[in-house]
């Protein structure tokens, strides 16, 4: 497996194994490509942190997306990551490739200088990568969800201590 930055060619491929990924999942709004589309035409895409997994015949089998989002506490608003989709294509699930990408994606988050990353998720697959509930944090979200569904992992040592507050996403999420 190759993991590297997605490409505008790969816009095609990336938007159907995302509908593919999500297409049985049951806490889905089966929405998620069309975010990812909304996504990379936002002030909060990262070009770097939209990246793909590529088999050895060099076929997309996965993607991942990192976007700017901020925890506004007050006055104080602290910049963070969302971890918003990752997508593995059906018959390449359950081989570690969403995994790759989720460490790959940290590593180059780290290297641009982000400090966390929150995510909304399965709480038995993301802790196996650091995650823990945004509730150890004070973070929380601006609608309800099941508290061990809020995780964050902190990219460096202390990237959330001292930041309390609510998460607020882009417009592209769709969240007021």
């Amino acid at each position: 497996m190759k993991i590297r930055q997605e490409e505008e060619k790969d816009h095609e491929k990336v938007f159907q194994i995302i509908e593919e990924a999500f297409r049985n999942m049951e806490h889905s709004d089966h929405h998620e490509q069309f975010l990812v589309e909304k996504l990379r035409t936002s002030k909060a895409f990262i070009p770097e942190l939209s990246l793909v997994a590529e088999d050895n015949d060099g076929d997309v089998a996965g993607h991942i997306l990192f976007t700017k989002i901020t925890i506004e506490d007050g006055s104080e608003s602290f910049g963070s990551l969302a971890l918003a989709p990752v997508s593995v294509k059906p018959e390449f699930q359950n081989k570690g490739i969403g995994g790759q990408l989720i460490l790959h994606g940290h590593q180059i988050a780290r290297e641009l200088g982000y400090q966390s990353v929150i995510l909304l998720g399965h709480e038995k697959y993301y802790p196996k990568f650091g995650y823990e509930k945004t509730s150890n944090f004070g973070i929380s979200f601006p609608f309800e969800i099941p508290e061990e569904n809020g995780m964050a992992i902190e990219l460096v040592k202390d990237g959330l201590k001292n930041i309390r507050g609510v998460v607020k996403y882009p417009k592209e999420f769709g969240i007021d």
